[in-house]
């Protein structure tokens, strides 16, 4: 008698899963690679303000994919598999990975969009040579020389724009959240989550080092999207 285990991965759509596999691949390479708190492939493949020196083209998807620790990595992947499974399962999985790839484009270009705003507040233009670029105020140089050299990396902009497109289309699923001991309808959640990003975006509080403006850049573009291709939830309209 033949017994048949299906692989825990077999009910995985396709997009999600090799989603999840670039995203262990890269972060896996990062690792193997790293030498203390330097990874070459961080400066390759993360990305970098687009007056940057070292910024390269292929960087504007490569970020997505790159991760800056374990639970960087875990809690994004985990929301991808979580949320994203289900979208793919009503979008199909090749607008699903236009919408996902979309999102991540849009995060990056909200984040740019602030970045430019910083850069031209301080230097009267949004591109400077920043290695001769002087000034009598340090903040200043500190804060340009921030943007001109720090990378973005990470899938939370696209992963923002999931769990938005899920708030719509699966508005009454309950949620349990850490810290909250009674479930709560993404409905309610989801929302709250992107204020709080915003305010912490334009709080700019010292030594927060998340990109709020890509998160929030990736819900924009994923309900601009849903709105746009009209998705519809089970069971009725958006």
């Amino acid at each position: 008698m033949n017994t048949y285990r299906s692989s825990p991965f077999s009910n995985i759509p396709p997009v999600v899963k090799n989603l999840l596999i670039i995203n262990v691949i890269f972060f896996i390479a990062m690792m193997l690679f790293q030498k203390g708190n330097y990874s070459p492939l961080v400066e390759w493949f993360a990305v970098f303000y687009f007056d940057s020196p070292n910024f390269k083209i292929w960087q504007i998807v490569t970020y997505m994919f790159m991760h800056a620790g374990f639970a960087h990595i875990f809690f994004n992947m985990f929301a991808l598999f979580m949320f994203g499974s289900a979208l793919e399962y009503i979008m199909g999985s090749k607008r699903f990975l236009n919408f996902y790839l979309l999102t991540g484009l849009g995060a990056l270009a909200l984040q740019f969009i602030v970045q430019a705003v910083e850069v031209y507040s301080i230097a009267g233009s949004i591109t400077i040579d920043p290695n001769t670029y002087s000034s009598a105020d340090p903040e200043a140089i500190r804060t340009l020389s921030e943007i001109y050299y720090s990378p973005m990396l990470g899938a939370s902009g696209a992963v923002f724009g999931v769990l938005i497109a899920f708030g719509m289309l699966f508005p009454n699923t309950e949620l349990f959240i850490m810290f909250i001991p009674v479930p709560v309808k993404a409905k309610y959640i989801i929302p709250v989550y992107v204020i709080l990003e915003l305010f912490l975006g334009v709080a700019q509080f010292a030594g927060d080092s998340v990109a709020h403006f890509a998160h929030l850049g990736g819900a924009l573009f994923g309900f601009i999207l849903i709105k746009l291709w009209g998705i519809r939830r089970p069971g009725g309209y958006i």
